[in-house]
């Protein structure tokens, strides 16, 4: 038993060294390569010239390895030569005119550059690692009245979990009993808590906090909303800025003109300017070393993959960095209205009662016939009327419904109709009161009218009310200088109002989902690139037609899988942040282009007046390349 113990803690160890050299094994190699320059430069001042070679040429394998490596599996899979095989070639050169410790150096800050590359890029992965690590693989199932412990790939759709409190969720699932407060942190990155009761949904990787819950599972476990944001993740990190691109088919050419250009330098300068074999040679490896895209071509990665992880962070899933980088030029923003500028919840907004009525008794009535109905404005109404009275009738009654336009029922002995003007009697409803009902209607207001007995009785207007966040959205948005829209399928009436409330400039109202998309083709030959908000199936099409279609976190599968960009909280002011955020990674990328270019340019030019040595080359060079990197991590805090 013993032994047992003791193999298995060895094998532990063993893995978790293994993983550890496996992540920083080129920063540990560009270490050791520093040591021994340092070891070897002090040997070569005491005249040991054998030694300090033999450590260079230590230092050279030891912190060129990785990098050479990469330079030739690269070069023999795309069958062109590469910025590391240039670095190598530069080091060997400078060895071969004696110059090792200029040589090393170019390796070691080579090697200390690239692990620093390496860092951003596993940096990315580790946030990654991180949303993968908070999915629970295992789950409390519940059948027959026993528990048991079952992997997370076990469960299907229907099955009833228990989720005991300070444990993860894990699968997405509707509350069947209990009530408890939902860390949803991880899926929609705000750090407040939701309170959860009976009928309300939670998500995979969520954290029940204080109660024990029993959840009826929603969805297969590779359909989770978590499990979609692994997805996008994983597919953000490996799709390509256009600026990737299109330094990556620069670099090809580009380090293929500095082989030629090499070539003819180590000639040409000999013959032409009468400068010694020796000094051309030693310019042609100097040329080749500032000249070398390192810092171009990590102009624009680093900073991509520390966006990304930014906004994963933040609740901001982009699915890659070609959609990140596009959003900085939106000029126009398209918004569906129910669901992303509304609550997409009808709630009561006026009561207008007879004269004369009792309005304790009205709501009563009116609470015992629509408690019956499943229609979104009679939950509304009785929501509204559950707030105003507490003894509410809780008796079943038989009432007739007539789809579309009310339902009507026998209250005390009494004859009560609710619904449209038309089913309670149109001429009496649209003038009572004087007309009131056409007032709240042009405020984009629904009116359900309820008669009794003596004729109307009292009108109800409701109104599906804008999110808390929108206004101040909006006008944060326009202060950017983009146009707002929005495209619905409500009344002309109704859309006016919600566009003015929400301070909308333009809007379309009374539109199918064609009529969606012919608005967005109609505003993108006016205004150039569109960005489309929505969250419904029949907002689709149109987010697929959008230059950039964002889709809000709890809407609808085919709106999420639609989309380049999701919301994972309903919250608009995240539109702003990555807008912000894109902007700020394309002018840290055209930062990070116009100096490591400027660098060369100044370095190249250095050398041919034979005003730099290879050894403030190397410096300047790889101090561009490792500047570079740092300003694109710069995003990883934005």
């Amino acid at each position: 038993m013993e032994a047992n113990i003791k193999m298995k803690i060895e094998e532990a160890k063993k893995e978790t060294t293994v993983g550890f050299l496996k992540e920083h094994g080129e920063l540990i190699a560009a270490i050791v390569s520093g040591f021994l320059i340092f070891i070897a430069w002090i040997l070569s001042m005491d005249g040991m010239n054998t030694a300090s070679i033999i450590l260079y040429i230590s230092a050279f394998i030891i912190g060129g390895f990785a990098k050479a490596k990469e330079g030739i599996e690269e070069t023999i899979e795309e069958k062109k030569l590469n910025v590391e095989l240039l670095m190598v070639f530069a080091a060997i050169g400078s060895a071969i005119i004696g110059h090792w410790a200029e040589g090393a150096i170019l390796i070691f800050i080579f090697a200390l550059s690239g692990a620093l590359e390496t860092y951003t890029t596993n940096k990315s992965k580790r946030e990654l690692s991180a949303l993968m690590d908070i999915q629970p693989e295992k789950a409390t199932l519940y059948v027959n009245g026993q528990e048991k412990v079952v992997h997370v790939s076990e469960l299907s759709v229907n099955d009833l979990i228990i989720v005991k409190p300070g444990e993860r969720i894990p699968a997405d699932g509707i509350v069947v009993d209990g009530k408890t407060a939902i860390d949803e942190s991880a899926i929609t990155g705000e750090s407040i808590p939701v309170e959860k009761k009976a009928n309300d949904e939670v998500f995979a990787g969520t954290v029940n906090l204080n109660g024990s819950i029993t959840l009826k599972v929603s969805k297969e476990n590779n359909e989770s909303l978590f499990h979609k944001i692994l997805m996008l993740v994983q597919t953000a990190q490996s799709e390509k800025s256009p600026s990737q691109q299109f330094i990556e088919k620069f670099e090809g050419a580009y380090v293929n003109g500095v082989i030629i250009t090499v070539l003819l330098l180590l000639f040409l300068p000999h013959f032409l300017l009468g400068w010694s074999f020796s000094e051309t040679f030693y310019r042609a490896m100097v040329f080749m070393v500032v000249a070398s895209p390192c810092a171009l071509v990590a102009s624009i990665m680093p900073a991509t993959l520390s966006a990304i992880s930014n906004g994963a962070r933040n609740g901001l899933l982009f699915k890659g960095g070609v959609h990140l980088e596009r959003l900085s030029k939106v000029n126009v923003i398209a918004f569906d209205k129910t669901g992303t500028l509304t609550k997409g919840e009808p709630k009561v907004t006026d009561l207008v009662i007879r004269d004369g009525i009792d309005e304790r008794e009205l709501l009563k009535a009116v609470y015992a016939i629509e408690k019956q109905s499943n229609h979104p404005l009679a939950k509304a109404i009785v929501q509204y009327i559950e707030s105003k009275i507490e003894d509410v009738p809780n008796q079943w009654m038989n009432i007739k419904e007539q789809s579309g336009f009310g339902v009507s029922a026998i209250w005390n002995e009494e004859t009560w109709k609710i619904g449209k003007a038309d089913f309670v009697g149109k001429e009496e409803a649209l003038s009572f009161q004087q007309n009131i009902s056409t007032t709240l209607a042009e405020e984009g207001k629904t009116v359900v009218y309820v008669r009794d007995s003596n004729g109307i009785a009292a009108i109800f207007a409701l109104k599906d009310v804008l999110r808390e966040d929108i206004v101040q959205a909006i006008k944060e948005l326009q202060k950017e200088g983009i146009h707002t829209v929005m495209l619905t399928g409500d009344s002309h009436a109704t859309a006016k109002a919600i566009a003015q409330e929400a301070g909308i400039q333009e809007f379309y109202s009374e539109c199918l989902p064609e009529d969606k998309v012919k608005h967005i083709k109609e505003l993108k030959n006016k205004f150039g690139i569109v960005a489309m908000i929505g969250d419904g199936i029949n907002d689709a099409p149109a987010l697929a037609t959008a230059n950039v279609g964002i889709a809000m976190g709890e809407g609808t599968d085919a709106a999420l899988e639609t989309a380049e960009i999701v919301l994972m909280k309903n919250d608009m002011t995240k539109v702003i942040k990555a807008i912000h955020l894109s902007k700020k990674m394309n002018r840290i990328i055209k930062q990070n282009i116009v100096f490591s270019l400027s660098v060369i340019a100044i370095l190249i030019c250095s050398n041919f007046l034979q005003i730099i040595d290879l050894p403030f080359g190397v410096i300047g060079h790889e101090g561009s390349t490792i500047l570079v990197i740092l300003n694109g991590l710069r995003l990883l805090k934005a």
